[in-house]
């Protein structure tokens, strides 16, 4: 089988977890995915079967968008609610100090990457190095929000859509976001819902794929991945 599927990732499941669970289902070795979810994070995980693992390399820089959740007035050391506590802080936002933080964070800004992430320095990954209690010094590296809309404000809550460049970590932007409010931040929830050209409304739930008779019905080919582009006909 050849193709892509577009996987809906349930929440504590990493993506090579699904990319081993996939290698059963479609009976094949060659498979990848286009661009790691987190274990918390769920939604759209594009997985390359058979000879479409190629496309791979055309799909690492693919815009991707967010919806997320953040907890205002608690940082922890994993920049998430599943981390240590480090302070508990109290929160008084009001809507215009809060669009003008959120201007900050638009366009193109640096952004130094979590101890808490696959990242390497000096051959070691900074999660690594992190669970054992040690922090090191990272460069802020450039990333691009395209888009940061809020979309709900509660009590100690903020539901954010984010739009961003590869390389972006949501975690770290919401910790900067509840920095710069002053009482500081974590995220809360995750959920991926658009990877390139691909959207949460087409994606299939990871256990309806492991059920599914027939699994190949649900790839789609390589094509697919540049629909929004128009297209040339060549001839002989």
């Amino acid at each position: 089988m050849n193709g892509i599927v577009i996987v809906d990732k349930p929440q504590d499941w990493t993506s090579q977890d699904v990319t081993a669970r996939l290698r059963r289902v479609f009976n094949t070795r060659r498979i990848g995915h286009g661009g790691t979810l987190d274990p918390m994070a769920t939604g759209v995980l594009p997985v390359f079967v058979g000879r479409a693992t190629r496309g791979v390399e055309f799909f690492e820089h693919a815009e991707k968008t967010y919806e997320t959740v953040l907890r205002l007035g608690l940082t922890t050391d994993t920049e998430d609610v599943w981390g240590e506590t480090l302070e508990q802080r109290p929160v008084n936002v009001d809507r215009e100090t809060l669009e003008n933080v959120l201007e900050r964070f638009r366009g193109e800004i640096l952004q130094v990457p979590p101890m808490y992430s696959a990242l390497k320095v000096n051959g070691q990954k900074l999660c690594d190095l992190a669970r054992k209690g040690k922090e090191v010094e990272r460069q802020p590296r450039p990333i691009t929000i395209r888009e940061l809309t809020l979309l709900e404000q509660g009590e100690n809550t903020l539901r954010l859509r984010v739009r961003c460049s590869k390389g972006t970590y949501i975690r770290t932007l919401c910790k900067d976001i509840g920095e710069a409010l002053g009482c500081g931040g974590c995220m809360q929830q995750l959920c991926r819902v658009s990877a390139g050209e691909y959207t949460i409304q087409e994606a299939v739930p990871l256990q309806q794929l492991l059920e599914a008779e027939d699994p190949g019905q649900y790839l789609r080919g390589v094509d697919t991945m540049f629909r929004n582009y128009p297209a040339v006909t060549l001839t002989a």
